[in-house]
C-alpha cells in the first residue's frame, strides 16, 4: 500500500505514481483479459505502464526504454522483464479506448427513448 500522507495531490515521483497506478488497476481490473492469454503481464501492471507513459510524456517505445533502464521502477510494478512496445499499444487499445470499468460498474439499463427498433 502506498503511503499517501506525505504526497501532494500531484507528485513528481515516478515510483509513487507507478505504485498508485498499480493499486488502482488492481482494484478496477481483472488480472487477465482472457483465460487463454499468455499471462506474462497482468492488466494492472499494463495499466501502470500506460500511466507511466503519460507521466513521462513518451511514446510506447520510449516508455519501454525507460522501464528497461530503471530496475526500481520495474520493481514498483512487479515486473522482471519489459514488454515489447506493441504489448503496451494493444493494452492501450483494450484498456483506455473503451474505458476500463470500475469495480462497482454496472451497465445502464436501456431506456425506451434510446431503443433502436
Amino acid at each position: 500500500m502506498v503511503d499517501k500522507t506525505n504526497m501532494s495531490r500531484t507528485t513528481q515521483d515516478p515510483i509513487a505514481v507507478a505504485k498508485m497506478a498499480l493499486e488502482a488497476g488492481r482494484k478496477a481490473l481483472p488480472d487477465y483479459s482472457c483465460p487463454k492469454s499468455p499471462h506474462k503481464f497482468t492488466q494492472p501492471q499494463l495499466f501502470a505502464m500506460l500511466v507511466l507513459k503519460q507521466f513521462f510524456k513518451r511514446d510506447y517505445r520510449g516508455t519501454v526504454t525507460w522501464l528497461s533502464k530503471w530496475s526500481e521502477l520495474r520493481g514498483a510494478i512487479g515486473i522482471a522483464k519489459v514488454p515489447h512496445y506493441r504489448t503496451l499499444h494493444e493494452a492501450a487499445k483494450r484498456l483506455l479506448k473503451r474505458g476500463a470499468p470500475s469495480v462497482s460498474w454496472t451497465p445502464p439499463s436501456p431506456s425506451p427513448a434510446n431503443a433502436d427498433f
